[in-house]
């Protein structure tokens, strides 16, 4: 009589052995995945290496293939239980053509005056915890942007520098294009600007600002646009330079969208938006008008050579801080 198969069960040893050797589980645990994935029809890609400390983690299961390169990031579409998502790897500093410029890295803070002070110097340690402050403040933006309603991607895990966050997809399922990519008419690009405009005001009540907003980092969601790539995002009332970054933020939209609808060339929405969150007018059911008056007067040169004199002095009392330390 012949015996009855039983289902196919995962072999013990591959779990919690501790005689075989971590190679040969890892290529068992690879054919075990190659195995399954062949069963669910789903293409694999052979994973690159700095996403195989998550696949042995098992906060991936494939690798799908790979989405995009950036100037900042390698982005792969992966599997993780029942659900595709995105892995965001973060290229190192020697290999990224986006640098981190002072202006987007003023007042951050980090964990101990130690690091702050290697940072400052520019050691190897410092120049490590630099680089995992750069990757952490898209995590840290990321969660506090989608507890405040942003429409941005929804962070999952960070480990090893990857970022694991929700896949934006278009009508059809499949990975949502870039604003760039795309044509609107003047009705729709009316709608997704000020869709975007509400946005901006959002994350400036949440206390950030973008700082690198433009057609290039707005994903074309099934639902609307989506904003991404929060790196360089900086905080609105700790920055000096945040005025500067949102006007910035504002216009590249404005130029943008302006193409379909030329109209909006013609607005001013970004001096009124910080505007009102100068007097702490802004809240996210504002309405907007894109008008704004601009106050002409004579500048007071005594004030502004103050200002430089100051800024002077506190840069010298920085860099005797700085020997004294060394």
């Amino acid at each position: 009589m012949r015996q009855k198969e039983r289902p196919w069960l995962p072999d013990r040893k591959i779990i919690g052995s501790r005689w075989l050797r971590p190679l040969k589980a890892l290529r068992r645990l690879r054919a075990l995945t190659v195995r399954a994935a062949a069963q669910c029809r789903i293409p694999l890609m052979k994973p690159p290496k700095r996403l195989l400390s998550l696949i042995e983690e098992g906060l991936i299961d494939t690798v799908v293939r790979q989405l995009m390169s950036g100037k900042e990031a390698m982005v792969y579409v992966v599997r993780c239980g029942g659900e595709t998502r995105c892995a965001k790897v973060y290229k190192e500093a020697t290999h990224r053509s986006f640098r981190q410029a002072v202006d987007y890295t003023e007042n951050r803070k980090v964990k101990n005056t130690r690091q702050a002070r290697a940072m400052a110097k520019g050691t190897r340690f410092g120049r490590e915890a630099q680089e995992a402050a750069w990757q952490s403040a898209e995590v840290d933006a990321l969660y506090r942007l989608a507890a405040a309603g942003v429409r941005v991607p929804k962070p999952h895990n960070f480990c090893d520098g990857v970022l694991l966050m929700d896949l934006v997809t278009d009508d059809q399922g499949d990975a949502a294009p870039r604003l760039n990519d795309v044509e609107f008419t003047p009705i729709d690009a009316r709608a997704h600007h000020a869709t975007l405009l509400l946005e901006v005001v959002r994350m400036l009540c949440a206390g950030v600002v973008h700082g690198d907003l433009s057609e290039f980092n707005i994903l074309l969601g099934a639902d609307g646009p989506v904003i991404i790539d929060l790196p360089q995002a900086v905080d609105a009332a700790g920055n000096n330079h945040a005025q500067r970054m949102l006007l910035r933020d504002v216009t590249n939209l404005q130029t943008f969208f302006g193409r379909f609808a030329p109209e909006l060339l013609h607005t001013s929405h970004g001096h009124e938006i910080w505007d009102l969150y100068q007097r702490g007018a802004l809240h996210p059911e504002v309405v907007l008008t894109g008008l704004f008056e601009h106050k002409h007067g004579t500048v007071d040169m005594v004030s502004v050579m103050r200002e430089i004199d100051d800024a002077r002095a506190e840069e010298a009392a920085r860099r005797l801080r700085m020997q004294i330390a060394q």
